[in-house]
């Protein structure tokens, strides 16, 4: 390799760490990083899978199954492998990324100069290496860009098996693809597909001129091969490409293997992937297709018209200079079909000894490089076509009439990735091709008495002109998608605020559901280690029952609930102000707590009342009482007791029956203690707190008096014109600019026994 070839790669290297360690350095909207973090985690860790017994579902992380305790992941260990070399090794595993970035642009100078010539193939990395999709989908923790580090290395190796005739090169396409079908099948196989079907033919056309020289029809012919291959060191003897090409299979087949046995070991069966236990409606098709709560009926119409929008956006958007580019790419092609026809040679029409690139004649006789110009047009055809019959471009793309609306948004659709090769490979072409046109023109121009210096100079300015259009170009098209995962990055580093400036030892982190119950969905910079046992665990806030479970299987963990004020969605502009609050455990034979909440001068009267989520048998299922009198504060006492939930002010406000306790579920349950607060017009401001509490026996052995347990301090909530809002109103105590000035919620407890 060049060692222009070697800075190139060695900077998209470089510009993906820093990519990833500034723009997504709190992850993605992508939460399958999540995914392959945590199973990288757990291959470093020897294991496939959290063991979490009857916790599983409050540990339960994202795109994991679970089957009787145990918890896998959806997807094949392949690129999380990847990410845990670097992260064993050096702590960071966006050196993985790194390593892949600069991996496929090597490999893309490759590929290109095998076809084209070197300095095609070094212009074809530039245009890879500086493609808006390349760019960010390189900078995650996401399988696409491992997975054609594997296709590009099948794909040199296999050209030069063909050019070399080298059974090394030939076995390392086998093992290279057998790792990308291990790593995601269906991508191996569309990028495999025209080299699958080259060898093919390269094997009957060999067994046919064998069936010729011994005069049998090729059934006989390829019988009486398999017989030579049988017997002992008969493969020597078989013609070469049948040599090549098996022993390509061979391996190849052989991580198919590999696969299925994985398969055998998490799902039960080789034929069943994990993602199909998953989602058994998921995998390529058309009809229904369906994940979790969202299904589509994916008709050969919307898969025509989604993939039709991705080709549009790959073409205008996520290849390097958008639509400049493309032309570019398509100019390529047109060199190349103009060299086919001029001398048989797709690298461009020969001038003496070289080529309308400006490079020597390339190795290899222009037939192998019409092969391996042809085997890049199959693959972008294949993957173009592949990728109509997966329904994950529709969900990618969201809204197909807003380029800024889905994941594609920020990484372009990556399942069409392997499509950068190709335009890349062709865009190489027309940037050298257009060098030495300039340069031919430059030597006609001295011909005909033109000053050198002038014609120098004059060459210098297009050429400088076209760089620097092109450079402004690409940075156009690359700045949109940084810029909105910049934004994205912004958000979650102000939501994980509380979790940089803390540490933790032996922590126990309670965690909101705004997605349902999935960790890492969407608080995926929280993960757990794989026993479940690292200086902190994150569990899942759900039913009372379910989180006394979690609190009593960590009975000596120090204790925390993170919660947030606002909305949690997918837009990069809706942030949430985050906290982490300390919490305890208070038990006794009772809790007597008093709240004390601000009040504004306008307020006419409050209502107190107590709620309890569940409710139990054998008394009310709410009492509330009336304040008249307030001034610029209210106090409210309120006792939790194994009968249940008293006001002790009822009585005094004149009613004796709102003094009567309010049970609660004694395995577990919410009970809601509310202030609202009412002025002369109707309008309402509601003082909200939420306390976890149960029933439990005597505190001492042998005991069988009851007690009351509590997680405190409660979740705390104010709310306007309703008396419950959920994180909107989550009351935040250290944040003054977050409430009205008025506003103060102050609650403290005392057991007694």
């Amino acid at each position: 390799m060049s060692v222009a070839a070697a800075l190139v790669a060695v900077a998209a290297g470089v510009a993906t760490f820093a990519i990833a360690a500034t723009v997504f350095s709190h992850h993605s909207a992508n939460h399958d990083e999540g995914v392959y973090l945590t199973q990288a985690a757990l291959l470093l860790g020897g294991q496939l899978e959290f063991h979490a017994g009857p916790l599983a579902d409050a540990v339960h992380p994202w795109f994991f199954i679970e089957d009787g305790g145990r918890l896998y992941p959806k997807y094949n260990p392949v690129p999380a492998a990847m990410f845990a070399v670097t992260m064993g090794a050096f702590g960071e595993p966006r050196v993985t990324l790194a390593a892949v970035a600069a991996g496929n642009a090597a490999l893309v100078y490759l590929l290109g100069s095998l076809t084209f010539g070197r300095r095609a193939g070094l212009a074809a990395a530039v245009l890879f290496a500086a493609s808006p999709m390349a760019v960010a989908t390189s900078a995650v923790f996401l399988p696409y860009a491992p997975t054609t580090l594997f296709n590009l290395t099948f794909a040199v190796a296999y050209l030069r098996s063909v050019r070399d005739r080298s059974l090394r090169a030939a076995g390392v396409a086998g093992v290279a693809i057998g790792l990308a079908f291990f790593a995601r099948p269906y991508t191996a196989v569309l990028f495999a597909a025209p080299f699958i079907c080259h060898a093919l033919w390269r094997v009957g056309s060999a067994v046919r001129r064998f069936g010729a020289e011994t005069g049998r029809s090729t059934p006989r012919a390829l019988a009486s091969l398999g017989r030579r291959a049988l017997s002992v060191g008969g493969v020597r003897g078989l013609p070469d490409p049948i040599r090549r090409h098996g022993l390509t299979a061979l391996f190849g087949t052989l991580f198919v293997g590999v696969t299925l046995a994985y398969n055998v070991r998490m799902t039960g069966s080789p034929l069943t992937f994990p993602y199909q236990v998953f989602a058994p409606m998921d995998g390529p098709g058309f009809g229904e297709r369906r994940i979790l709560g969202h299904s589509v009926d994916y008709t050969l119409g919307l898969a025509l018209e989604s993939n039709r929008y991705a080709l549009q956006e790959i073409a205008t958007r996520w290849f390097v200079a958008g639509p400049l580019g493309t032309a570019m790419a398509l100019v390529g092609v047109a060199v190349a079909l103009w060299g086919w026809r001029a001398s048989g040679d797709p690298s461009g029409p020969v001038v003496a000894d070289r080529t309308l690139t400006g490079d020597r004649a390339p190795a290899g006789s222009p037939a192998f490089r019409r092969t391996a110009a042809l085997l890049l047009v199959g693959v972008a055809v294949s993957v173009a076509v592949g990728n109509v019959y997966f329904w994950g471009t529709h969900n990618a793309l969201a809204d197909l009439s807003d380029p800024t609306d889905g994941l594609a948004s920020l990484f372009g659709p990556f399942y069409h990735f392997d499509l950068l090769v190709p335009l890349s490979a062709f865009g190489g072409l027309a940037v050298a091709a257009v060098a030495r046109a300039l340069s031919a023109a430059r030597e006609r121009a001295v011909a005909r008495g033109v000053s050198p210096a002038v014609a120098g100079a004059a060459l210098a300015v297009v050429v400088a002109l076209a760089v620097a259009g092109g450079g402004v170009a690409a940075v156009d098209a690359a700045a949109d998608p940084i810029e909105r995962n910049a934004a994205v990055d912004e958000k979650h580093e102000a939501a994980y605020a509380p979790f940089d400036e803390t540490t933790f030892e032996d922590g126990l982190v309670f965690l909101p559901t705004p997605y349902g119950e999935w960790q890492n969905h969407p608080f995926q910079y929280l993960r757990n280690e794989p026993g479940l046992d690292g200086d902190v665990v994150y569990a899942l806030d759900r039913d009372p029952v379910e989180n006394f479970a979690v609190l009593d299987a960590y009975p000596d963990r120090t204790l925390y609930r993170y919660g947030y004020q606002g909305v949690w969605t997918a837009s990069p502009e809706t942030r949430v102000t985050p906290k982490l609050e300390a919490l305890d455990r208070r038990s006794g034979a009772r809790i007597d707590a008093e709240t004390t909440v601000g009040v504004p001068d306008r307020v006419a009267r409050a209502q107190v009342r107590v709620d309890p989520r569940r409710g139990a048998a054998g008394g009310p299922d709410h009492v509330s009482y009336a304040v008249s009198d307030l001034g610029d504060s209210l106090a409210v006492d309120w006792t939790v007791t194994p009968e249940g939930v008293r006001l002790p002010d009822a009585a005094a406000a004149g009613d004796a029956d709102a003094a009567e306790p309010v049970p609660f579920d004694p395995e577990g349950d919410v009970v809601a203690v509310t202030v609202t607060l009412v002025d002369p017009a109707g309008s309402t401001f509601t003082y909200r707190q939420e306390v976890t509490v149960r029933v439990t026996e005597g505190g001492e052995v042998g005991a069988d008096d009851e007690r009351v347990e509590a997680v405190w301090p409660p979740e705390r909530s104010t709310c306007r014109l309703v008396s419950e809002c959920g994180t909107r109103g989550t009351y935040l105590p250290d944040e003054p600019d977050a409430h009205p000035e008025w506003v103060a919620f102050e609650t403290d407890a005392e057991t007694s026994d």
